[in-house]
């Protein structure tokens, strides 16, 4: 069983690796939902720890819709990622209509091959589950990553126990959203689910620079606050995991 932890920073990364975790989602502008991260971020947390680093390719915040400005800058992103060392992407596109745009969605899986490929949680967004399913199967991802339609994994518990049976050995299905040490284990008994991701970041606050409180340089009120992923979280997930006998192991080391 895989516990992925979705990261923004070298020191979460590290802080994952260390409570257990088997993979790492780097991506930057948490408060976006994530977005590509840099050449630097992901060089650096590529030396810092040694499981596996998934990039997210996401140009942009807001919907899953892109232009072809923002599809070329998916293409040149992954092509760039690749040389760093990375294991995978995570990545999601959708039409207008609210499917799986399966014409660029196939292009960039191809891109990316041999490294593995997750669709991530536009999945959510998709007008109909079971359609974008079998046309995210179709595009040859590895993995989907769902909430199961909801605002949560708990919530969509049902939802995700039957696209798991409907994905059967094709593609895995991987759940996320809101899940923590206290619900993970009912999320696993309940769906049958093999594959978790979460986040479990803390928010770190900190004084504006010289204490100019009035200068904003977002429109997030919150701009000097951070998010840092706990290690005793991870570890917390981790052990839940490996009591239901999922063999997660301890791999996930860091070097640094």
């Amino acid at each position: 069983m895989d516990l992925e932890i979705c990261v923004d920073s070298v020191e979460s990364a590290m802080a994952a690796a260390r409570g257990g975790a088997q993979r790492v989602e780097l991506c930057s502008a948490l408060g976006e939902g994530g977005v590509t991260p840099s050449a630097g971020l992901i060089r650096a947390v590529r030396a810092a720890i040694g499981i596996d680093v998934f990039v997210m390719i996401r140009p942009r915040g807001g919907d899953f819709v892109y232009t072809d400005h923002d599809f070329e800058v998916m293409l040149d992103d992954i092509r760039s990622a690749k040389l760093l060392g990375v294991n995978g992407f995570v990545l999601g596109l959708l039409t207008a209509e609210g499917h799986v745009d399966t014409e660029r969605t196939r292009q960039l899986i191809e891109l990316a091959r041999p490294l593995q490929v997750t669709f991530h949680r536009a999945f959510d967004f998709a007008a109909d589950l079971d359609r974008a399913l079998e046309d995210v199967a179709a595009c040859g991802a590895d993995r989907i990553l769902t909430s199961g339609g909801e605002a949560d994994a708990i919530r969509g518990m049902s939802r995700i126990g039957q696209l798991r049976e409907k994905a059967g050995d094709r593609i895995r299905i991987m759940a996320g959203g809101g899940i923590r040490q206290s619900n993970v284990r009912k999320l696993v008994e309940r769906t049958g689910i093999r594959d978790v991701h979460t986040s479990v970041n803390s928010t770190v606050k900190s004084a504006p620079p010289n204490g100019k409180s009035r200068v904003r340089i977002g429109s997030d009120a919150g701009e000097y606050a951070r998010y840092l992923v706990n290690e005793e979280d991870v570890r917390g997930i981790h052990d839940v995991l490996e009591s239901l006998g999922a063999g997660t192991g301890r791999n996930g080391k860091a070097r640094g």
